[in-house]
């Protein structure tokens, strides 16, 4: 069996997927505000737009920003 990998990230893309905004919350620790605070910003990944009153975040790029924050910890 072949798994499709993505170029930039070496995901395979049946693992990739879209988090809602209550999941981002979770994994990140932030709230409504100040995430699009720091979109706005360009501290974090931006939303995709789903439809017309829904968006999400690619999954892929909200854990990279985790393990930016935390390597920057570490330093």
């Amino acid at each position: 069996m072949t798994t499709t990998m993505t170029i930039e990230n070496s995901i395979p893309l049946t693992q990739r997927c879209i988090l809602r905004r209550p999941d981002v919350e979770k994994r990140t620790g932030l709230k409504r505000a100040h995430l699009y605070k720091l979109i706005k910003m360009g501290l974090f990944p931006p939303q995709i737009k789903l439809s017309e009153r829904a968006v999400g975040w690619d999954a892929t790029e909200v854990e990279q920003w985790i393990a930016e924050r935390l390597q920057q910890k570490r330093t």
